[in-house]
C-alpha cells in the first residue's frame, strides 16, 4: 500500500486534501499544515511501514471508521 493510500485509508473523511509532489535529489518530506513530520534528508532513510501514520496520529487523532468492511 502506498503512503498516500495508507493516510487516506485512515483519515480521508477528516482531510481537506493530500498533496503529493515530486522533489529533487531524492527528497522525501512529510508535512501537515506546513509543519515537518518526517524528513528523509534529516534521518537519512525512508520511513518504516506505518511510521508516518504513527507520526500523524497525534495531529489527526486515531483512524476513523468510515468504510463498510462488508465483502
Amino acid at each position: 500500500m502506498s503512503l498516500a493510500n495508507e493516510i487516506l485509508d485512515k483519515w480521508a473523511p477528516n482531510l481537506s486534501r493530500v498533496d503529493l509532489r515530486t522533489g529533487v535529489k531524492g527528497r522525501f518530506e512529510v508535512e501537515i499544515d506546513g509543519e515537518p513530520i518526517f524528513s528523509k534528508a534529516e534521518l537519512k532513510r525512508f520511513p518504516a511501514p506505518g511510521e508516518v501514520v504513527r507520526l500523524l496520529s497525534p495531529r489527526l487523532g486515531g483512524p476513523v471508521q468510515w468504510r463498510s468492511h462488508h465483502t
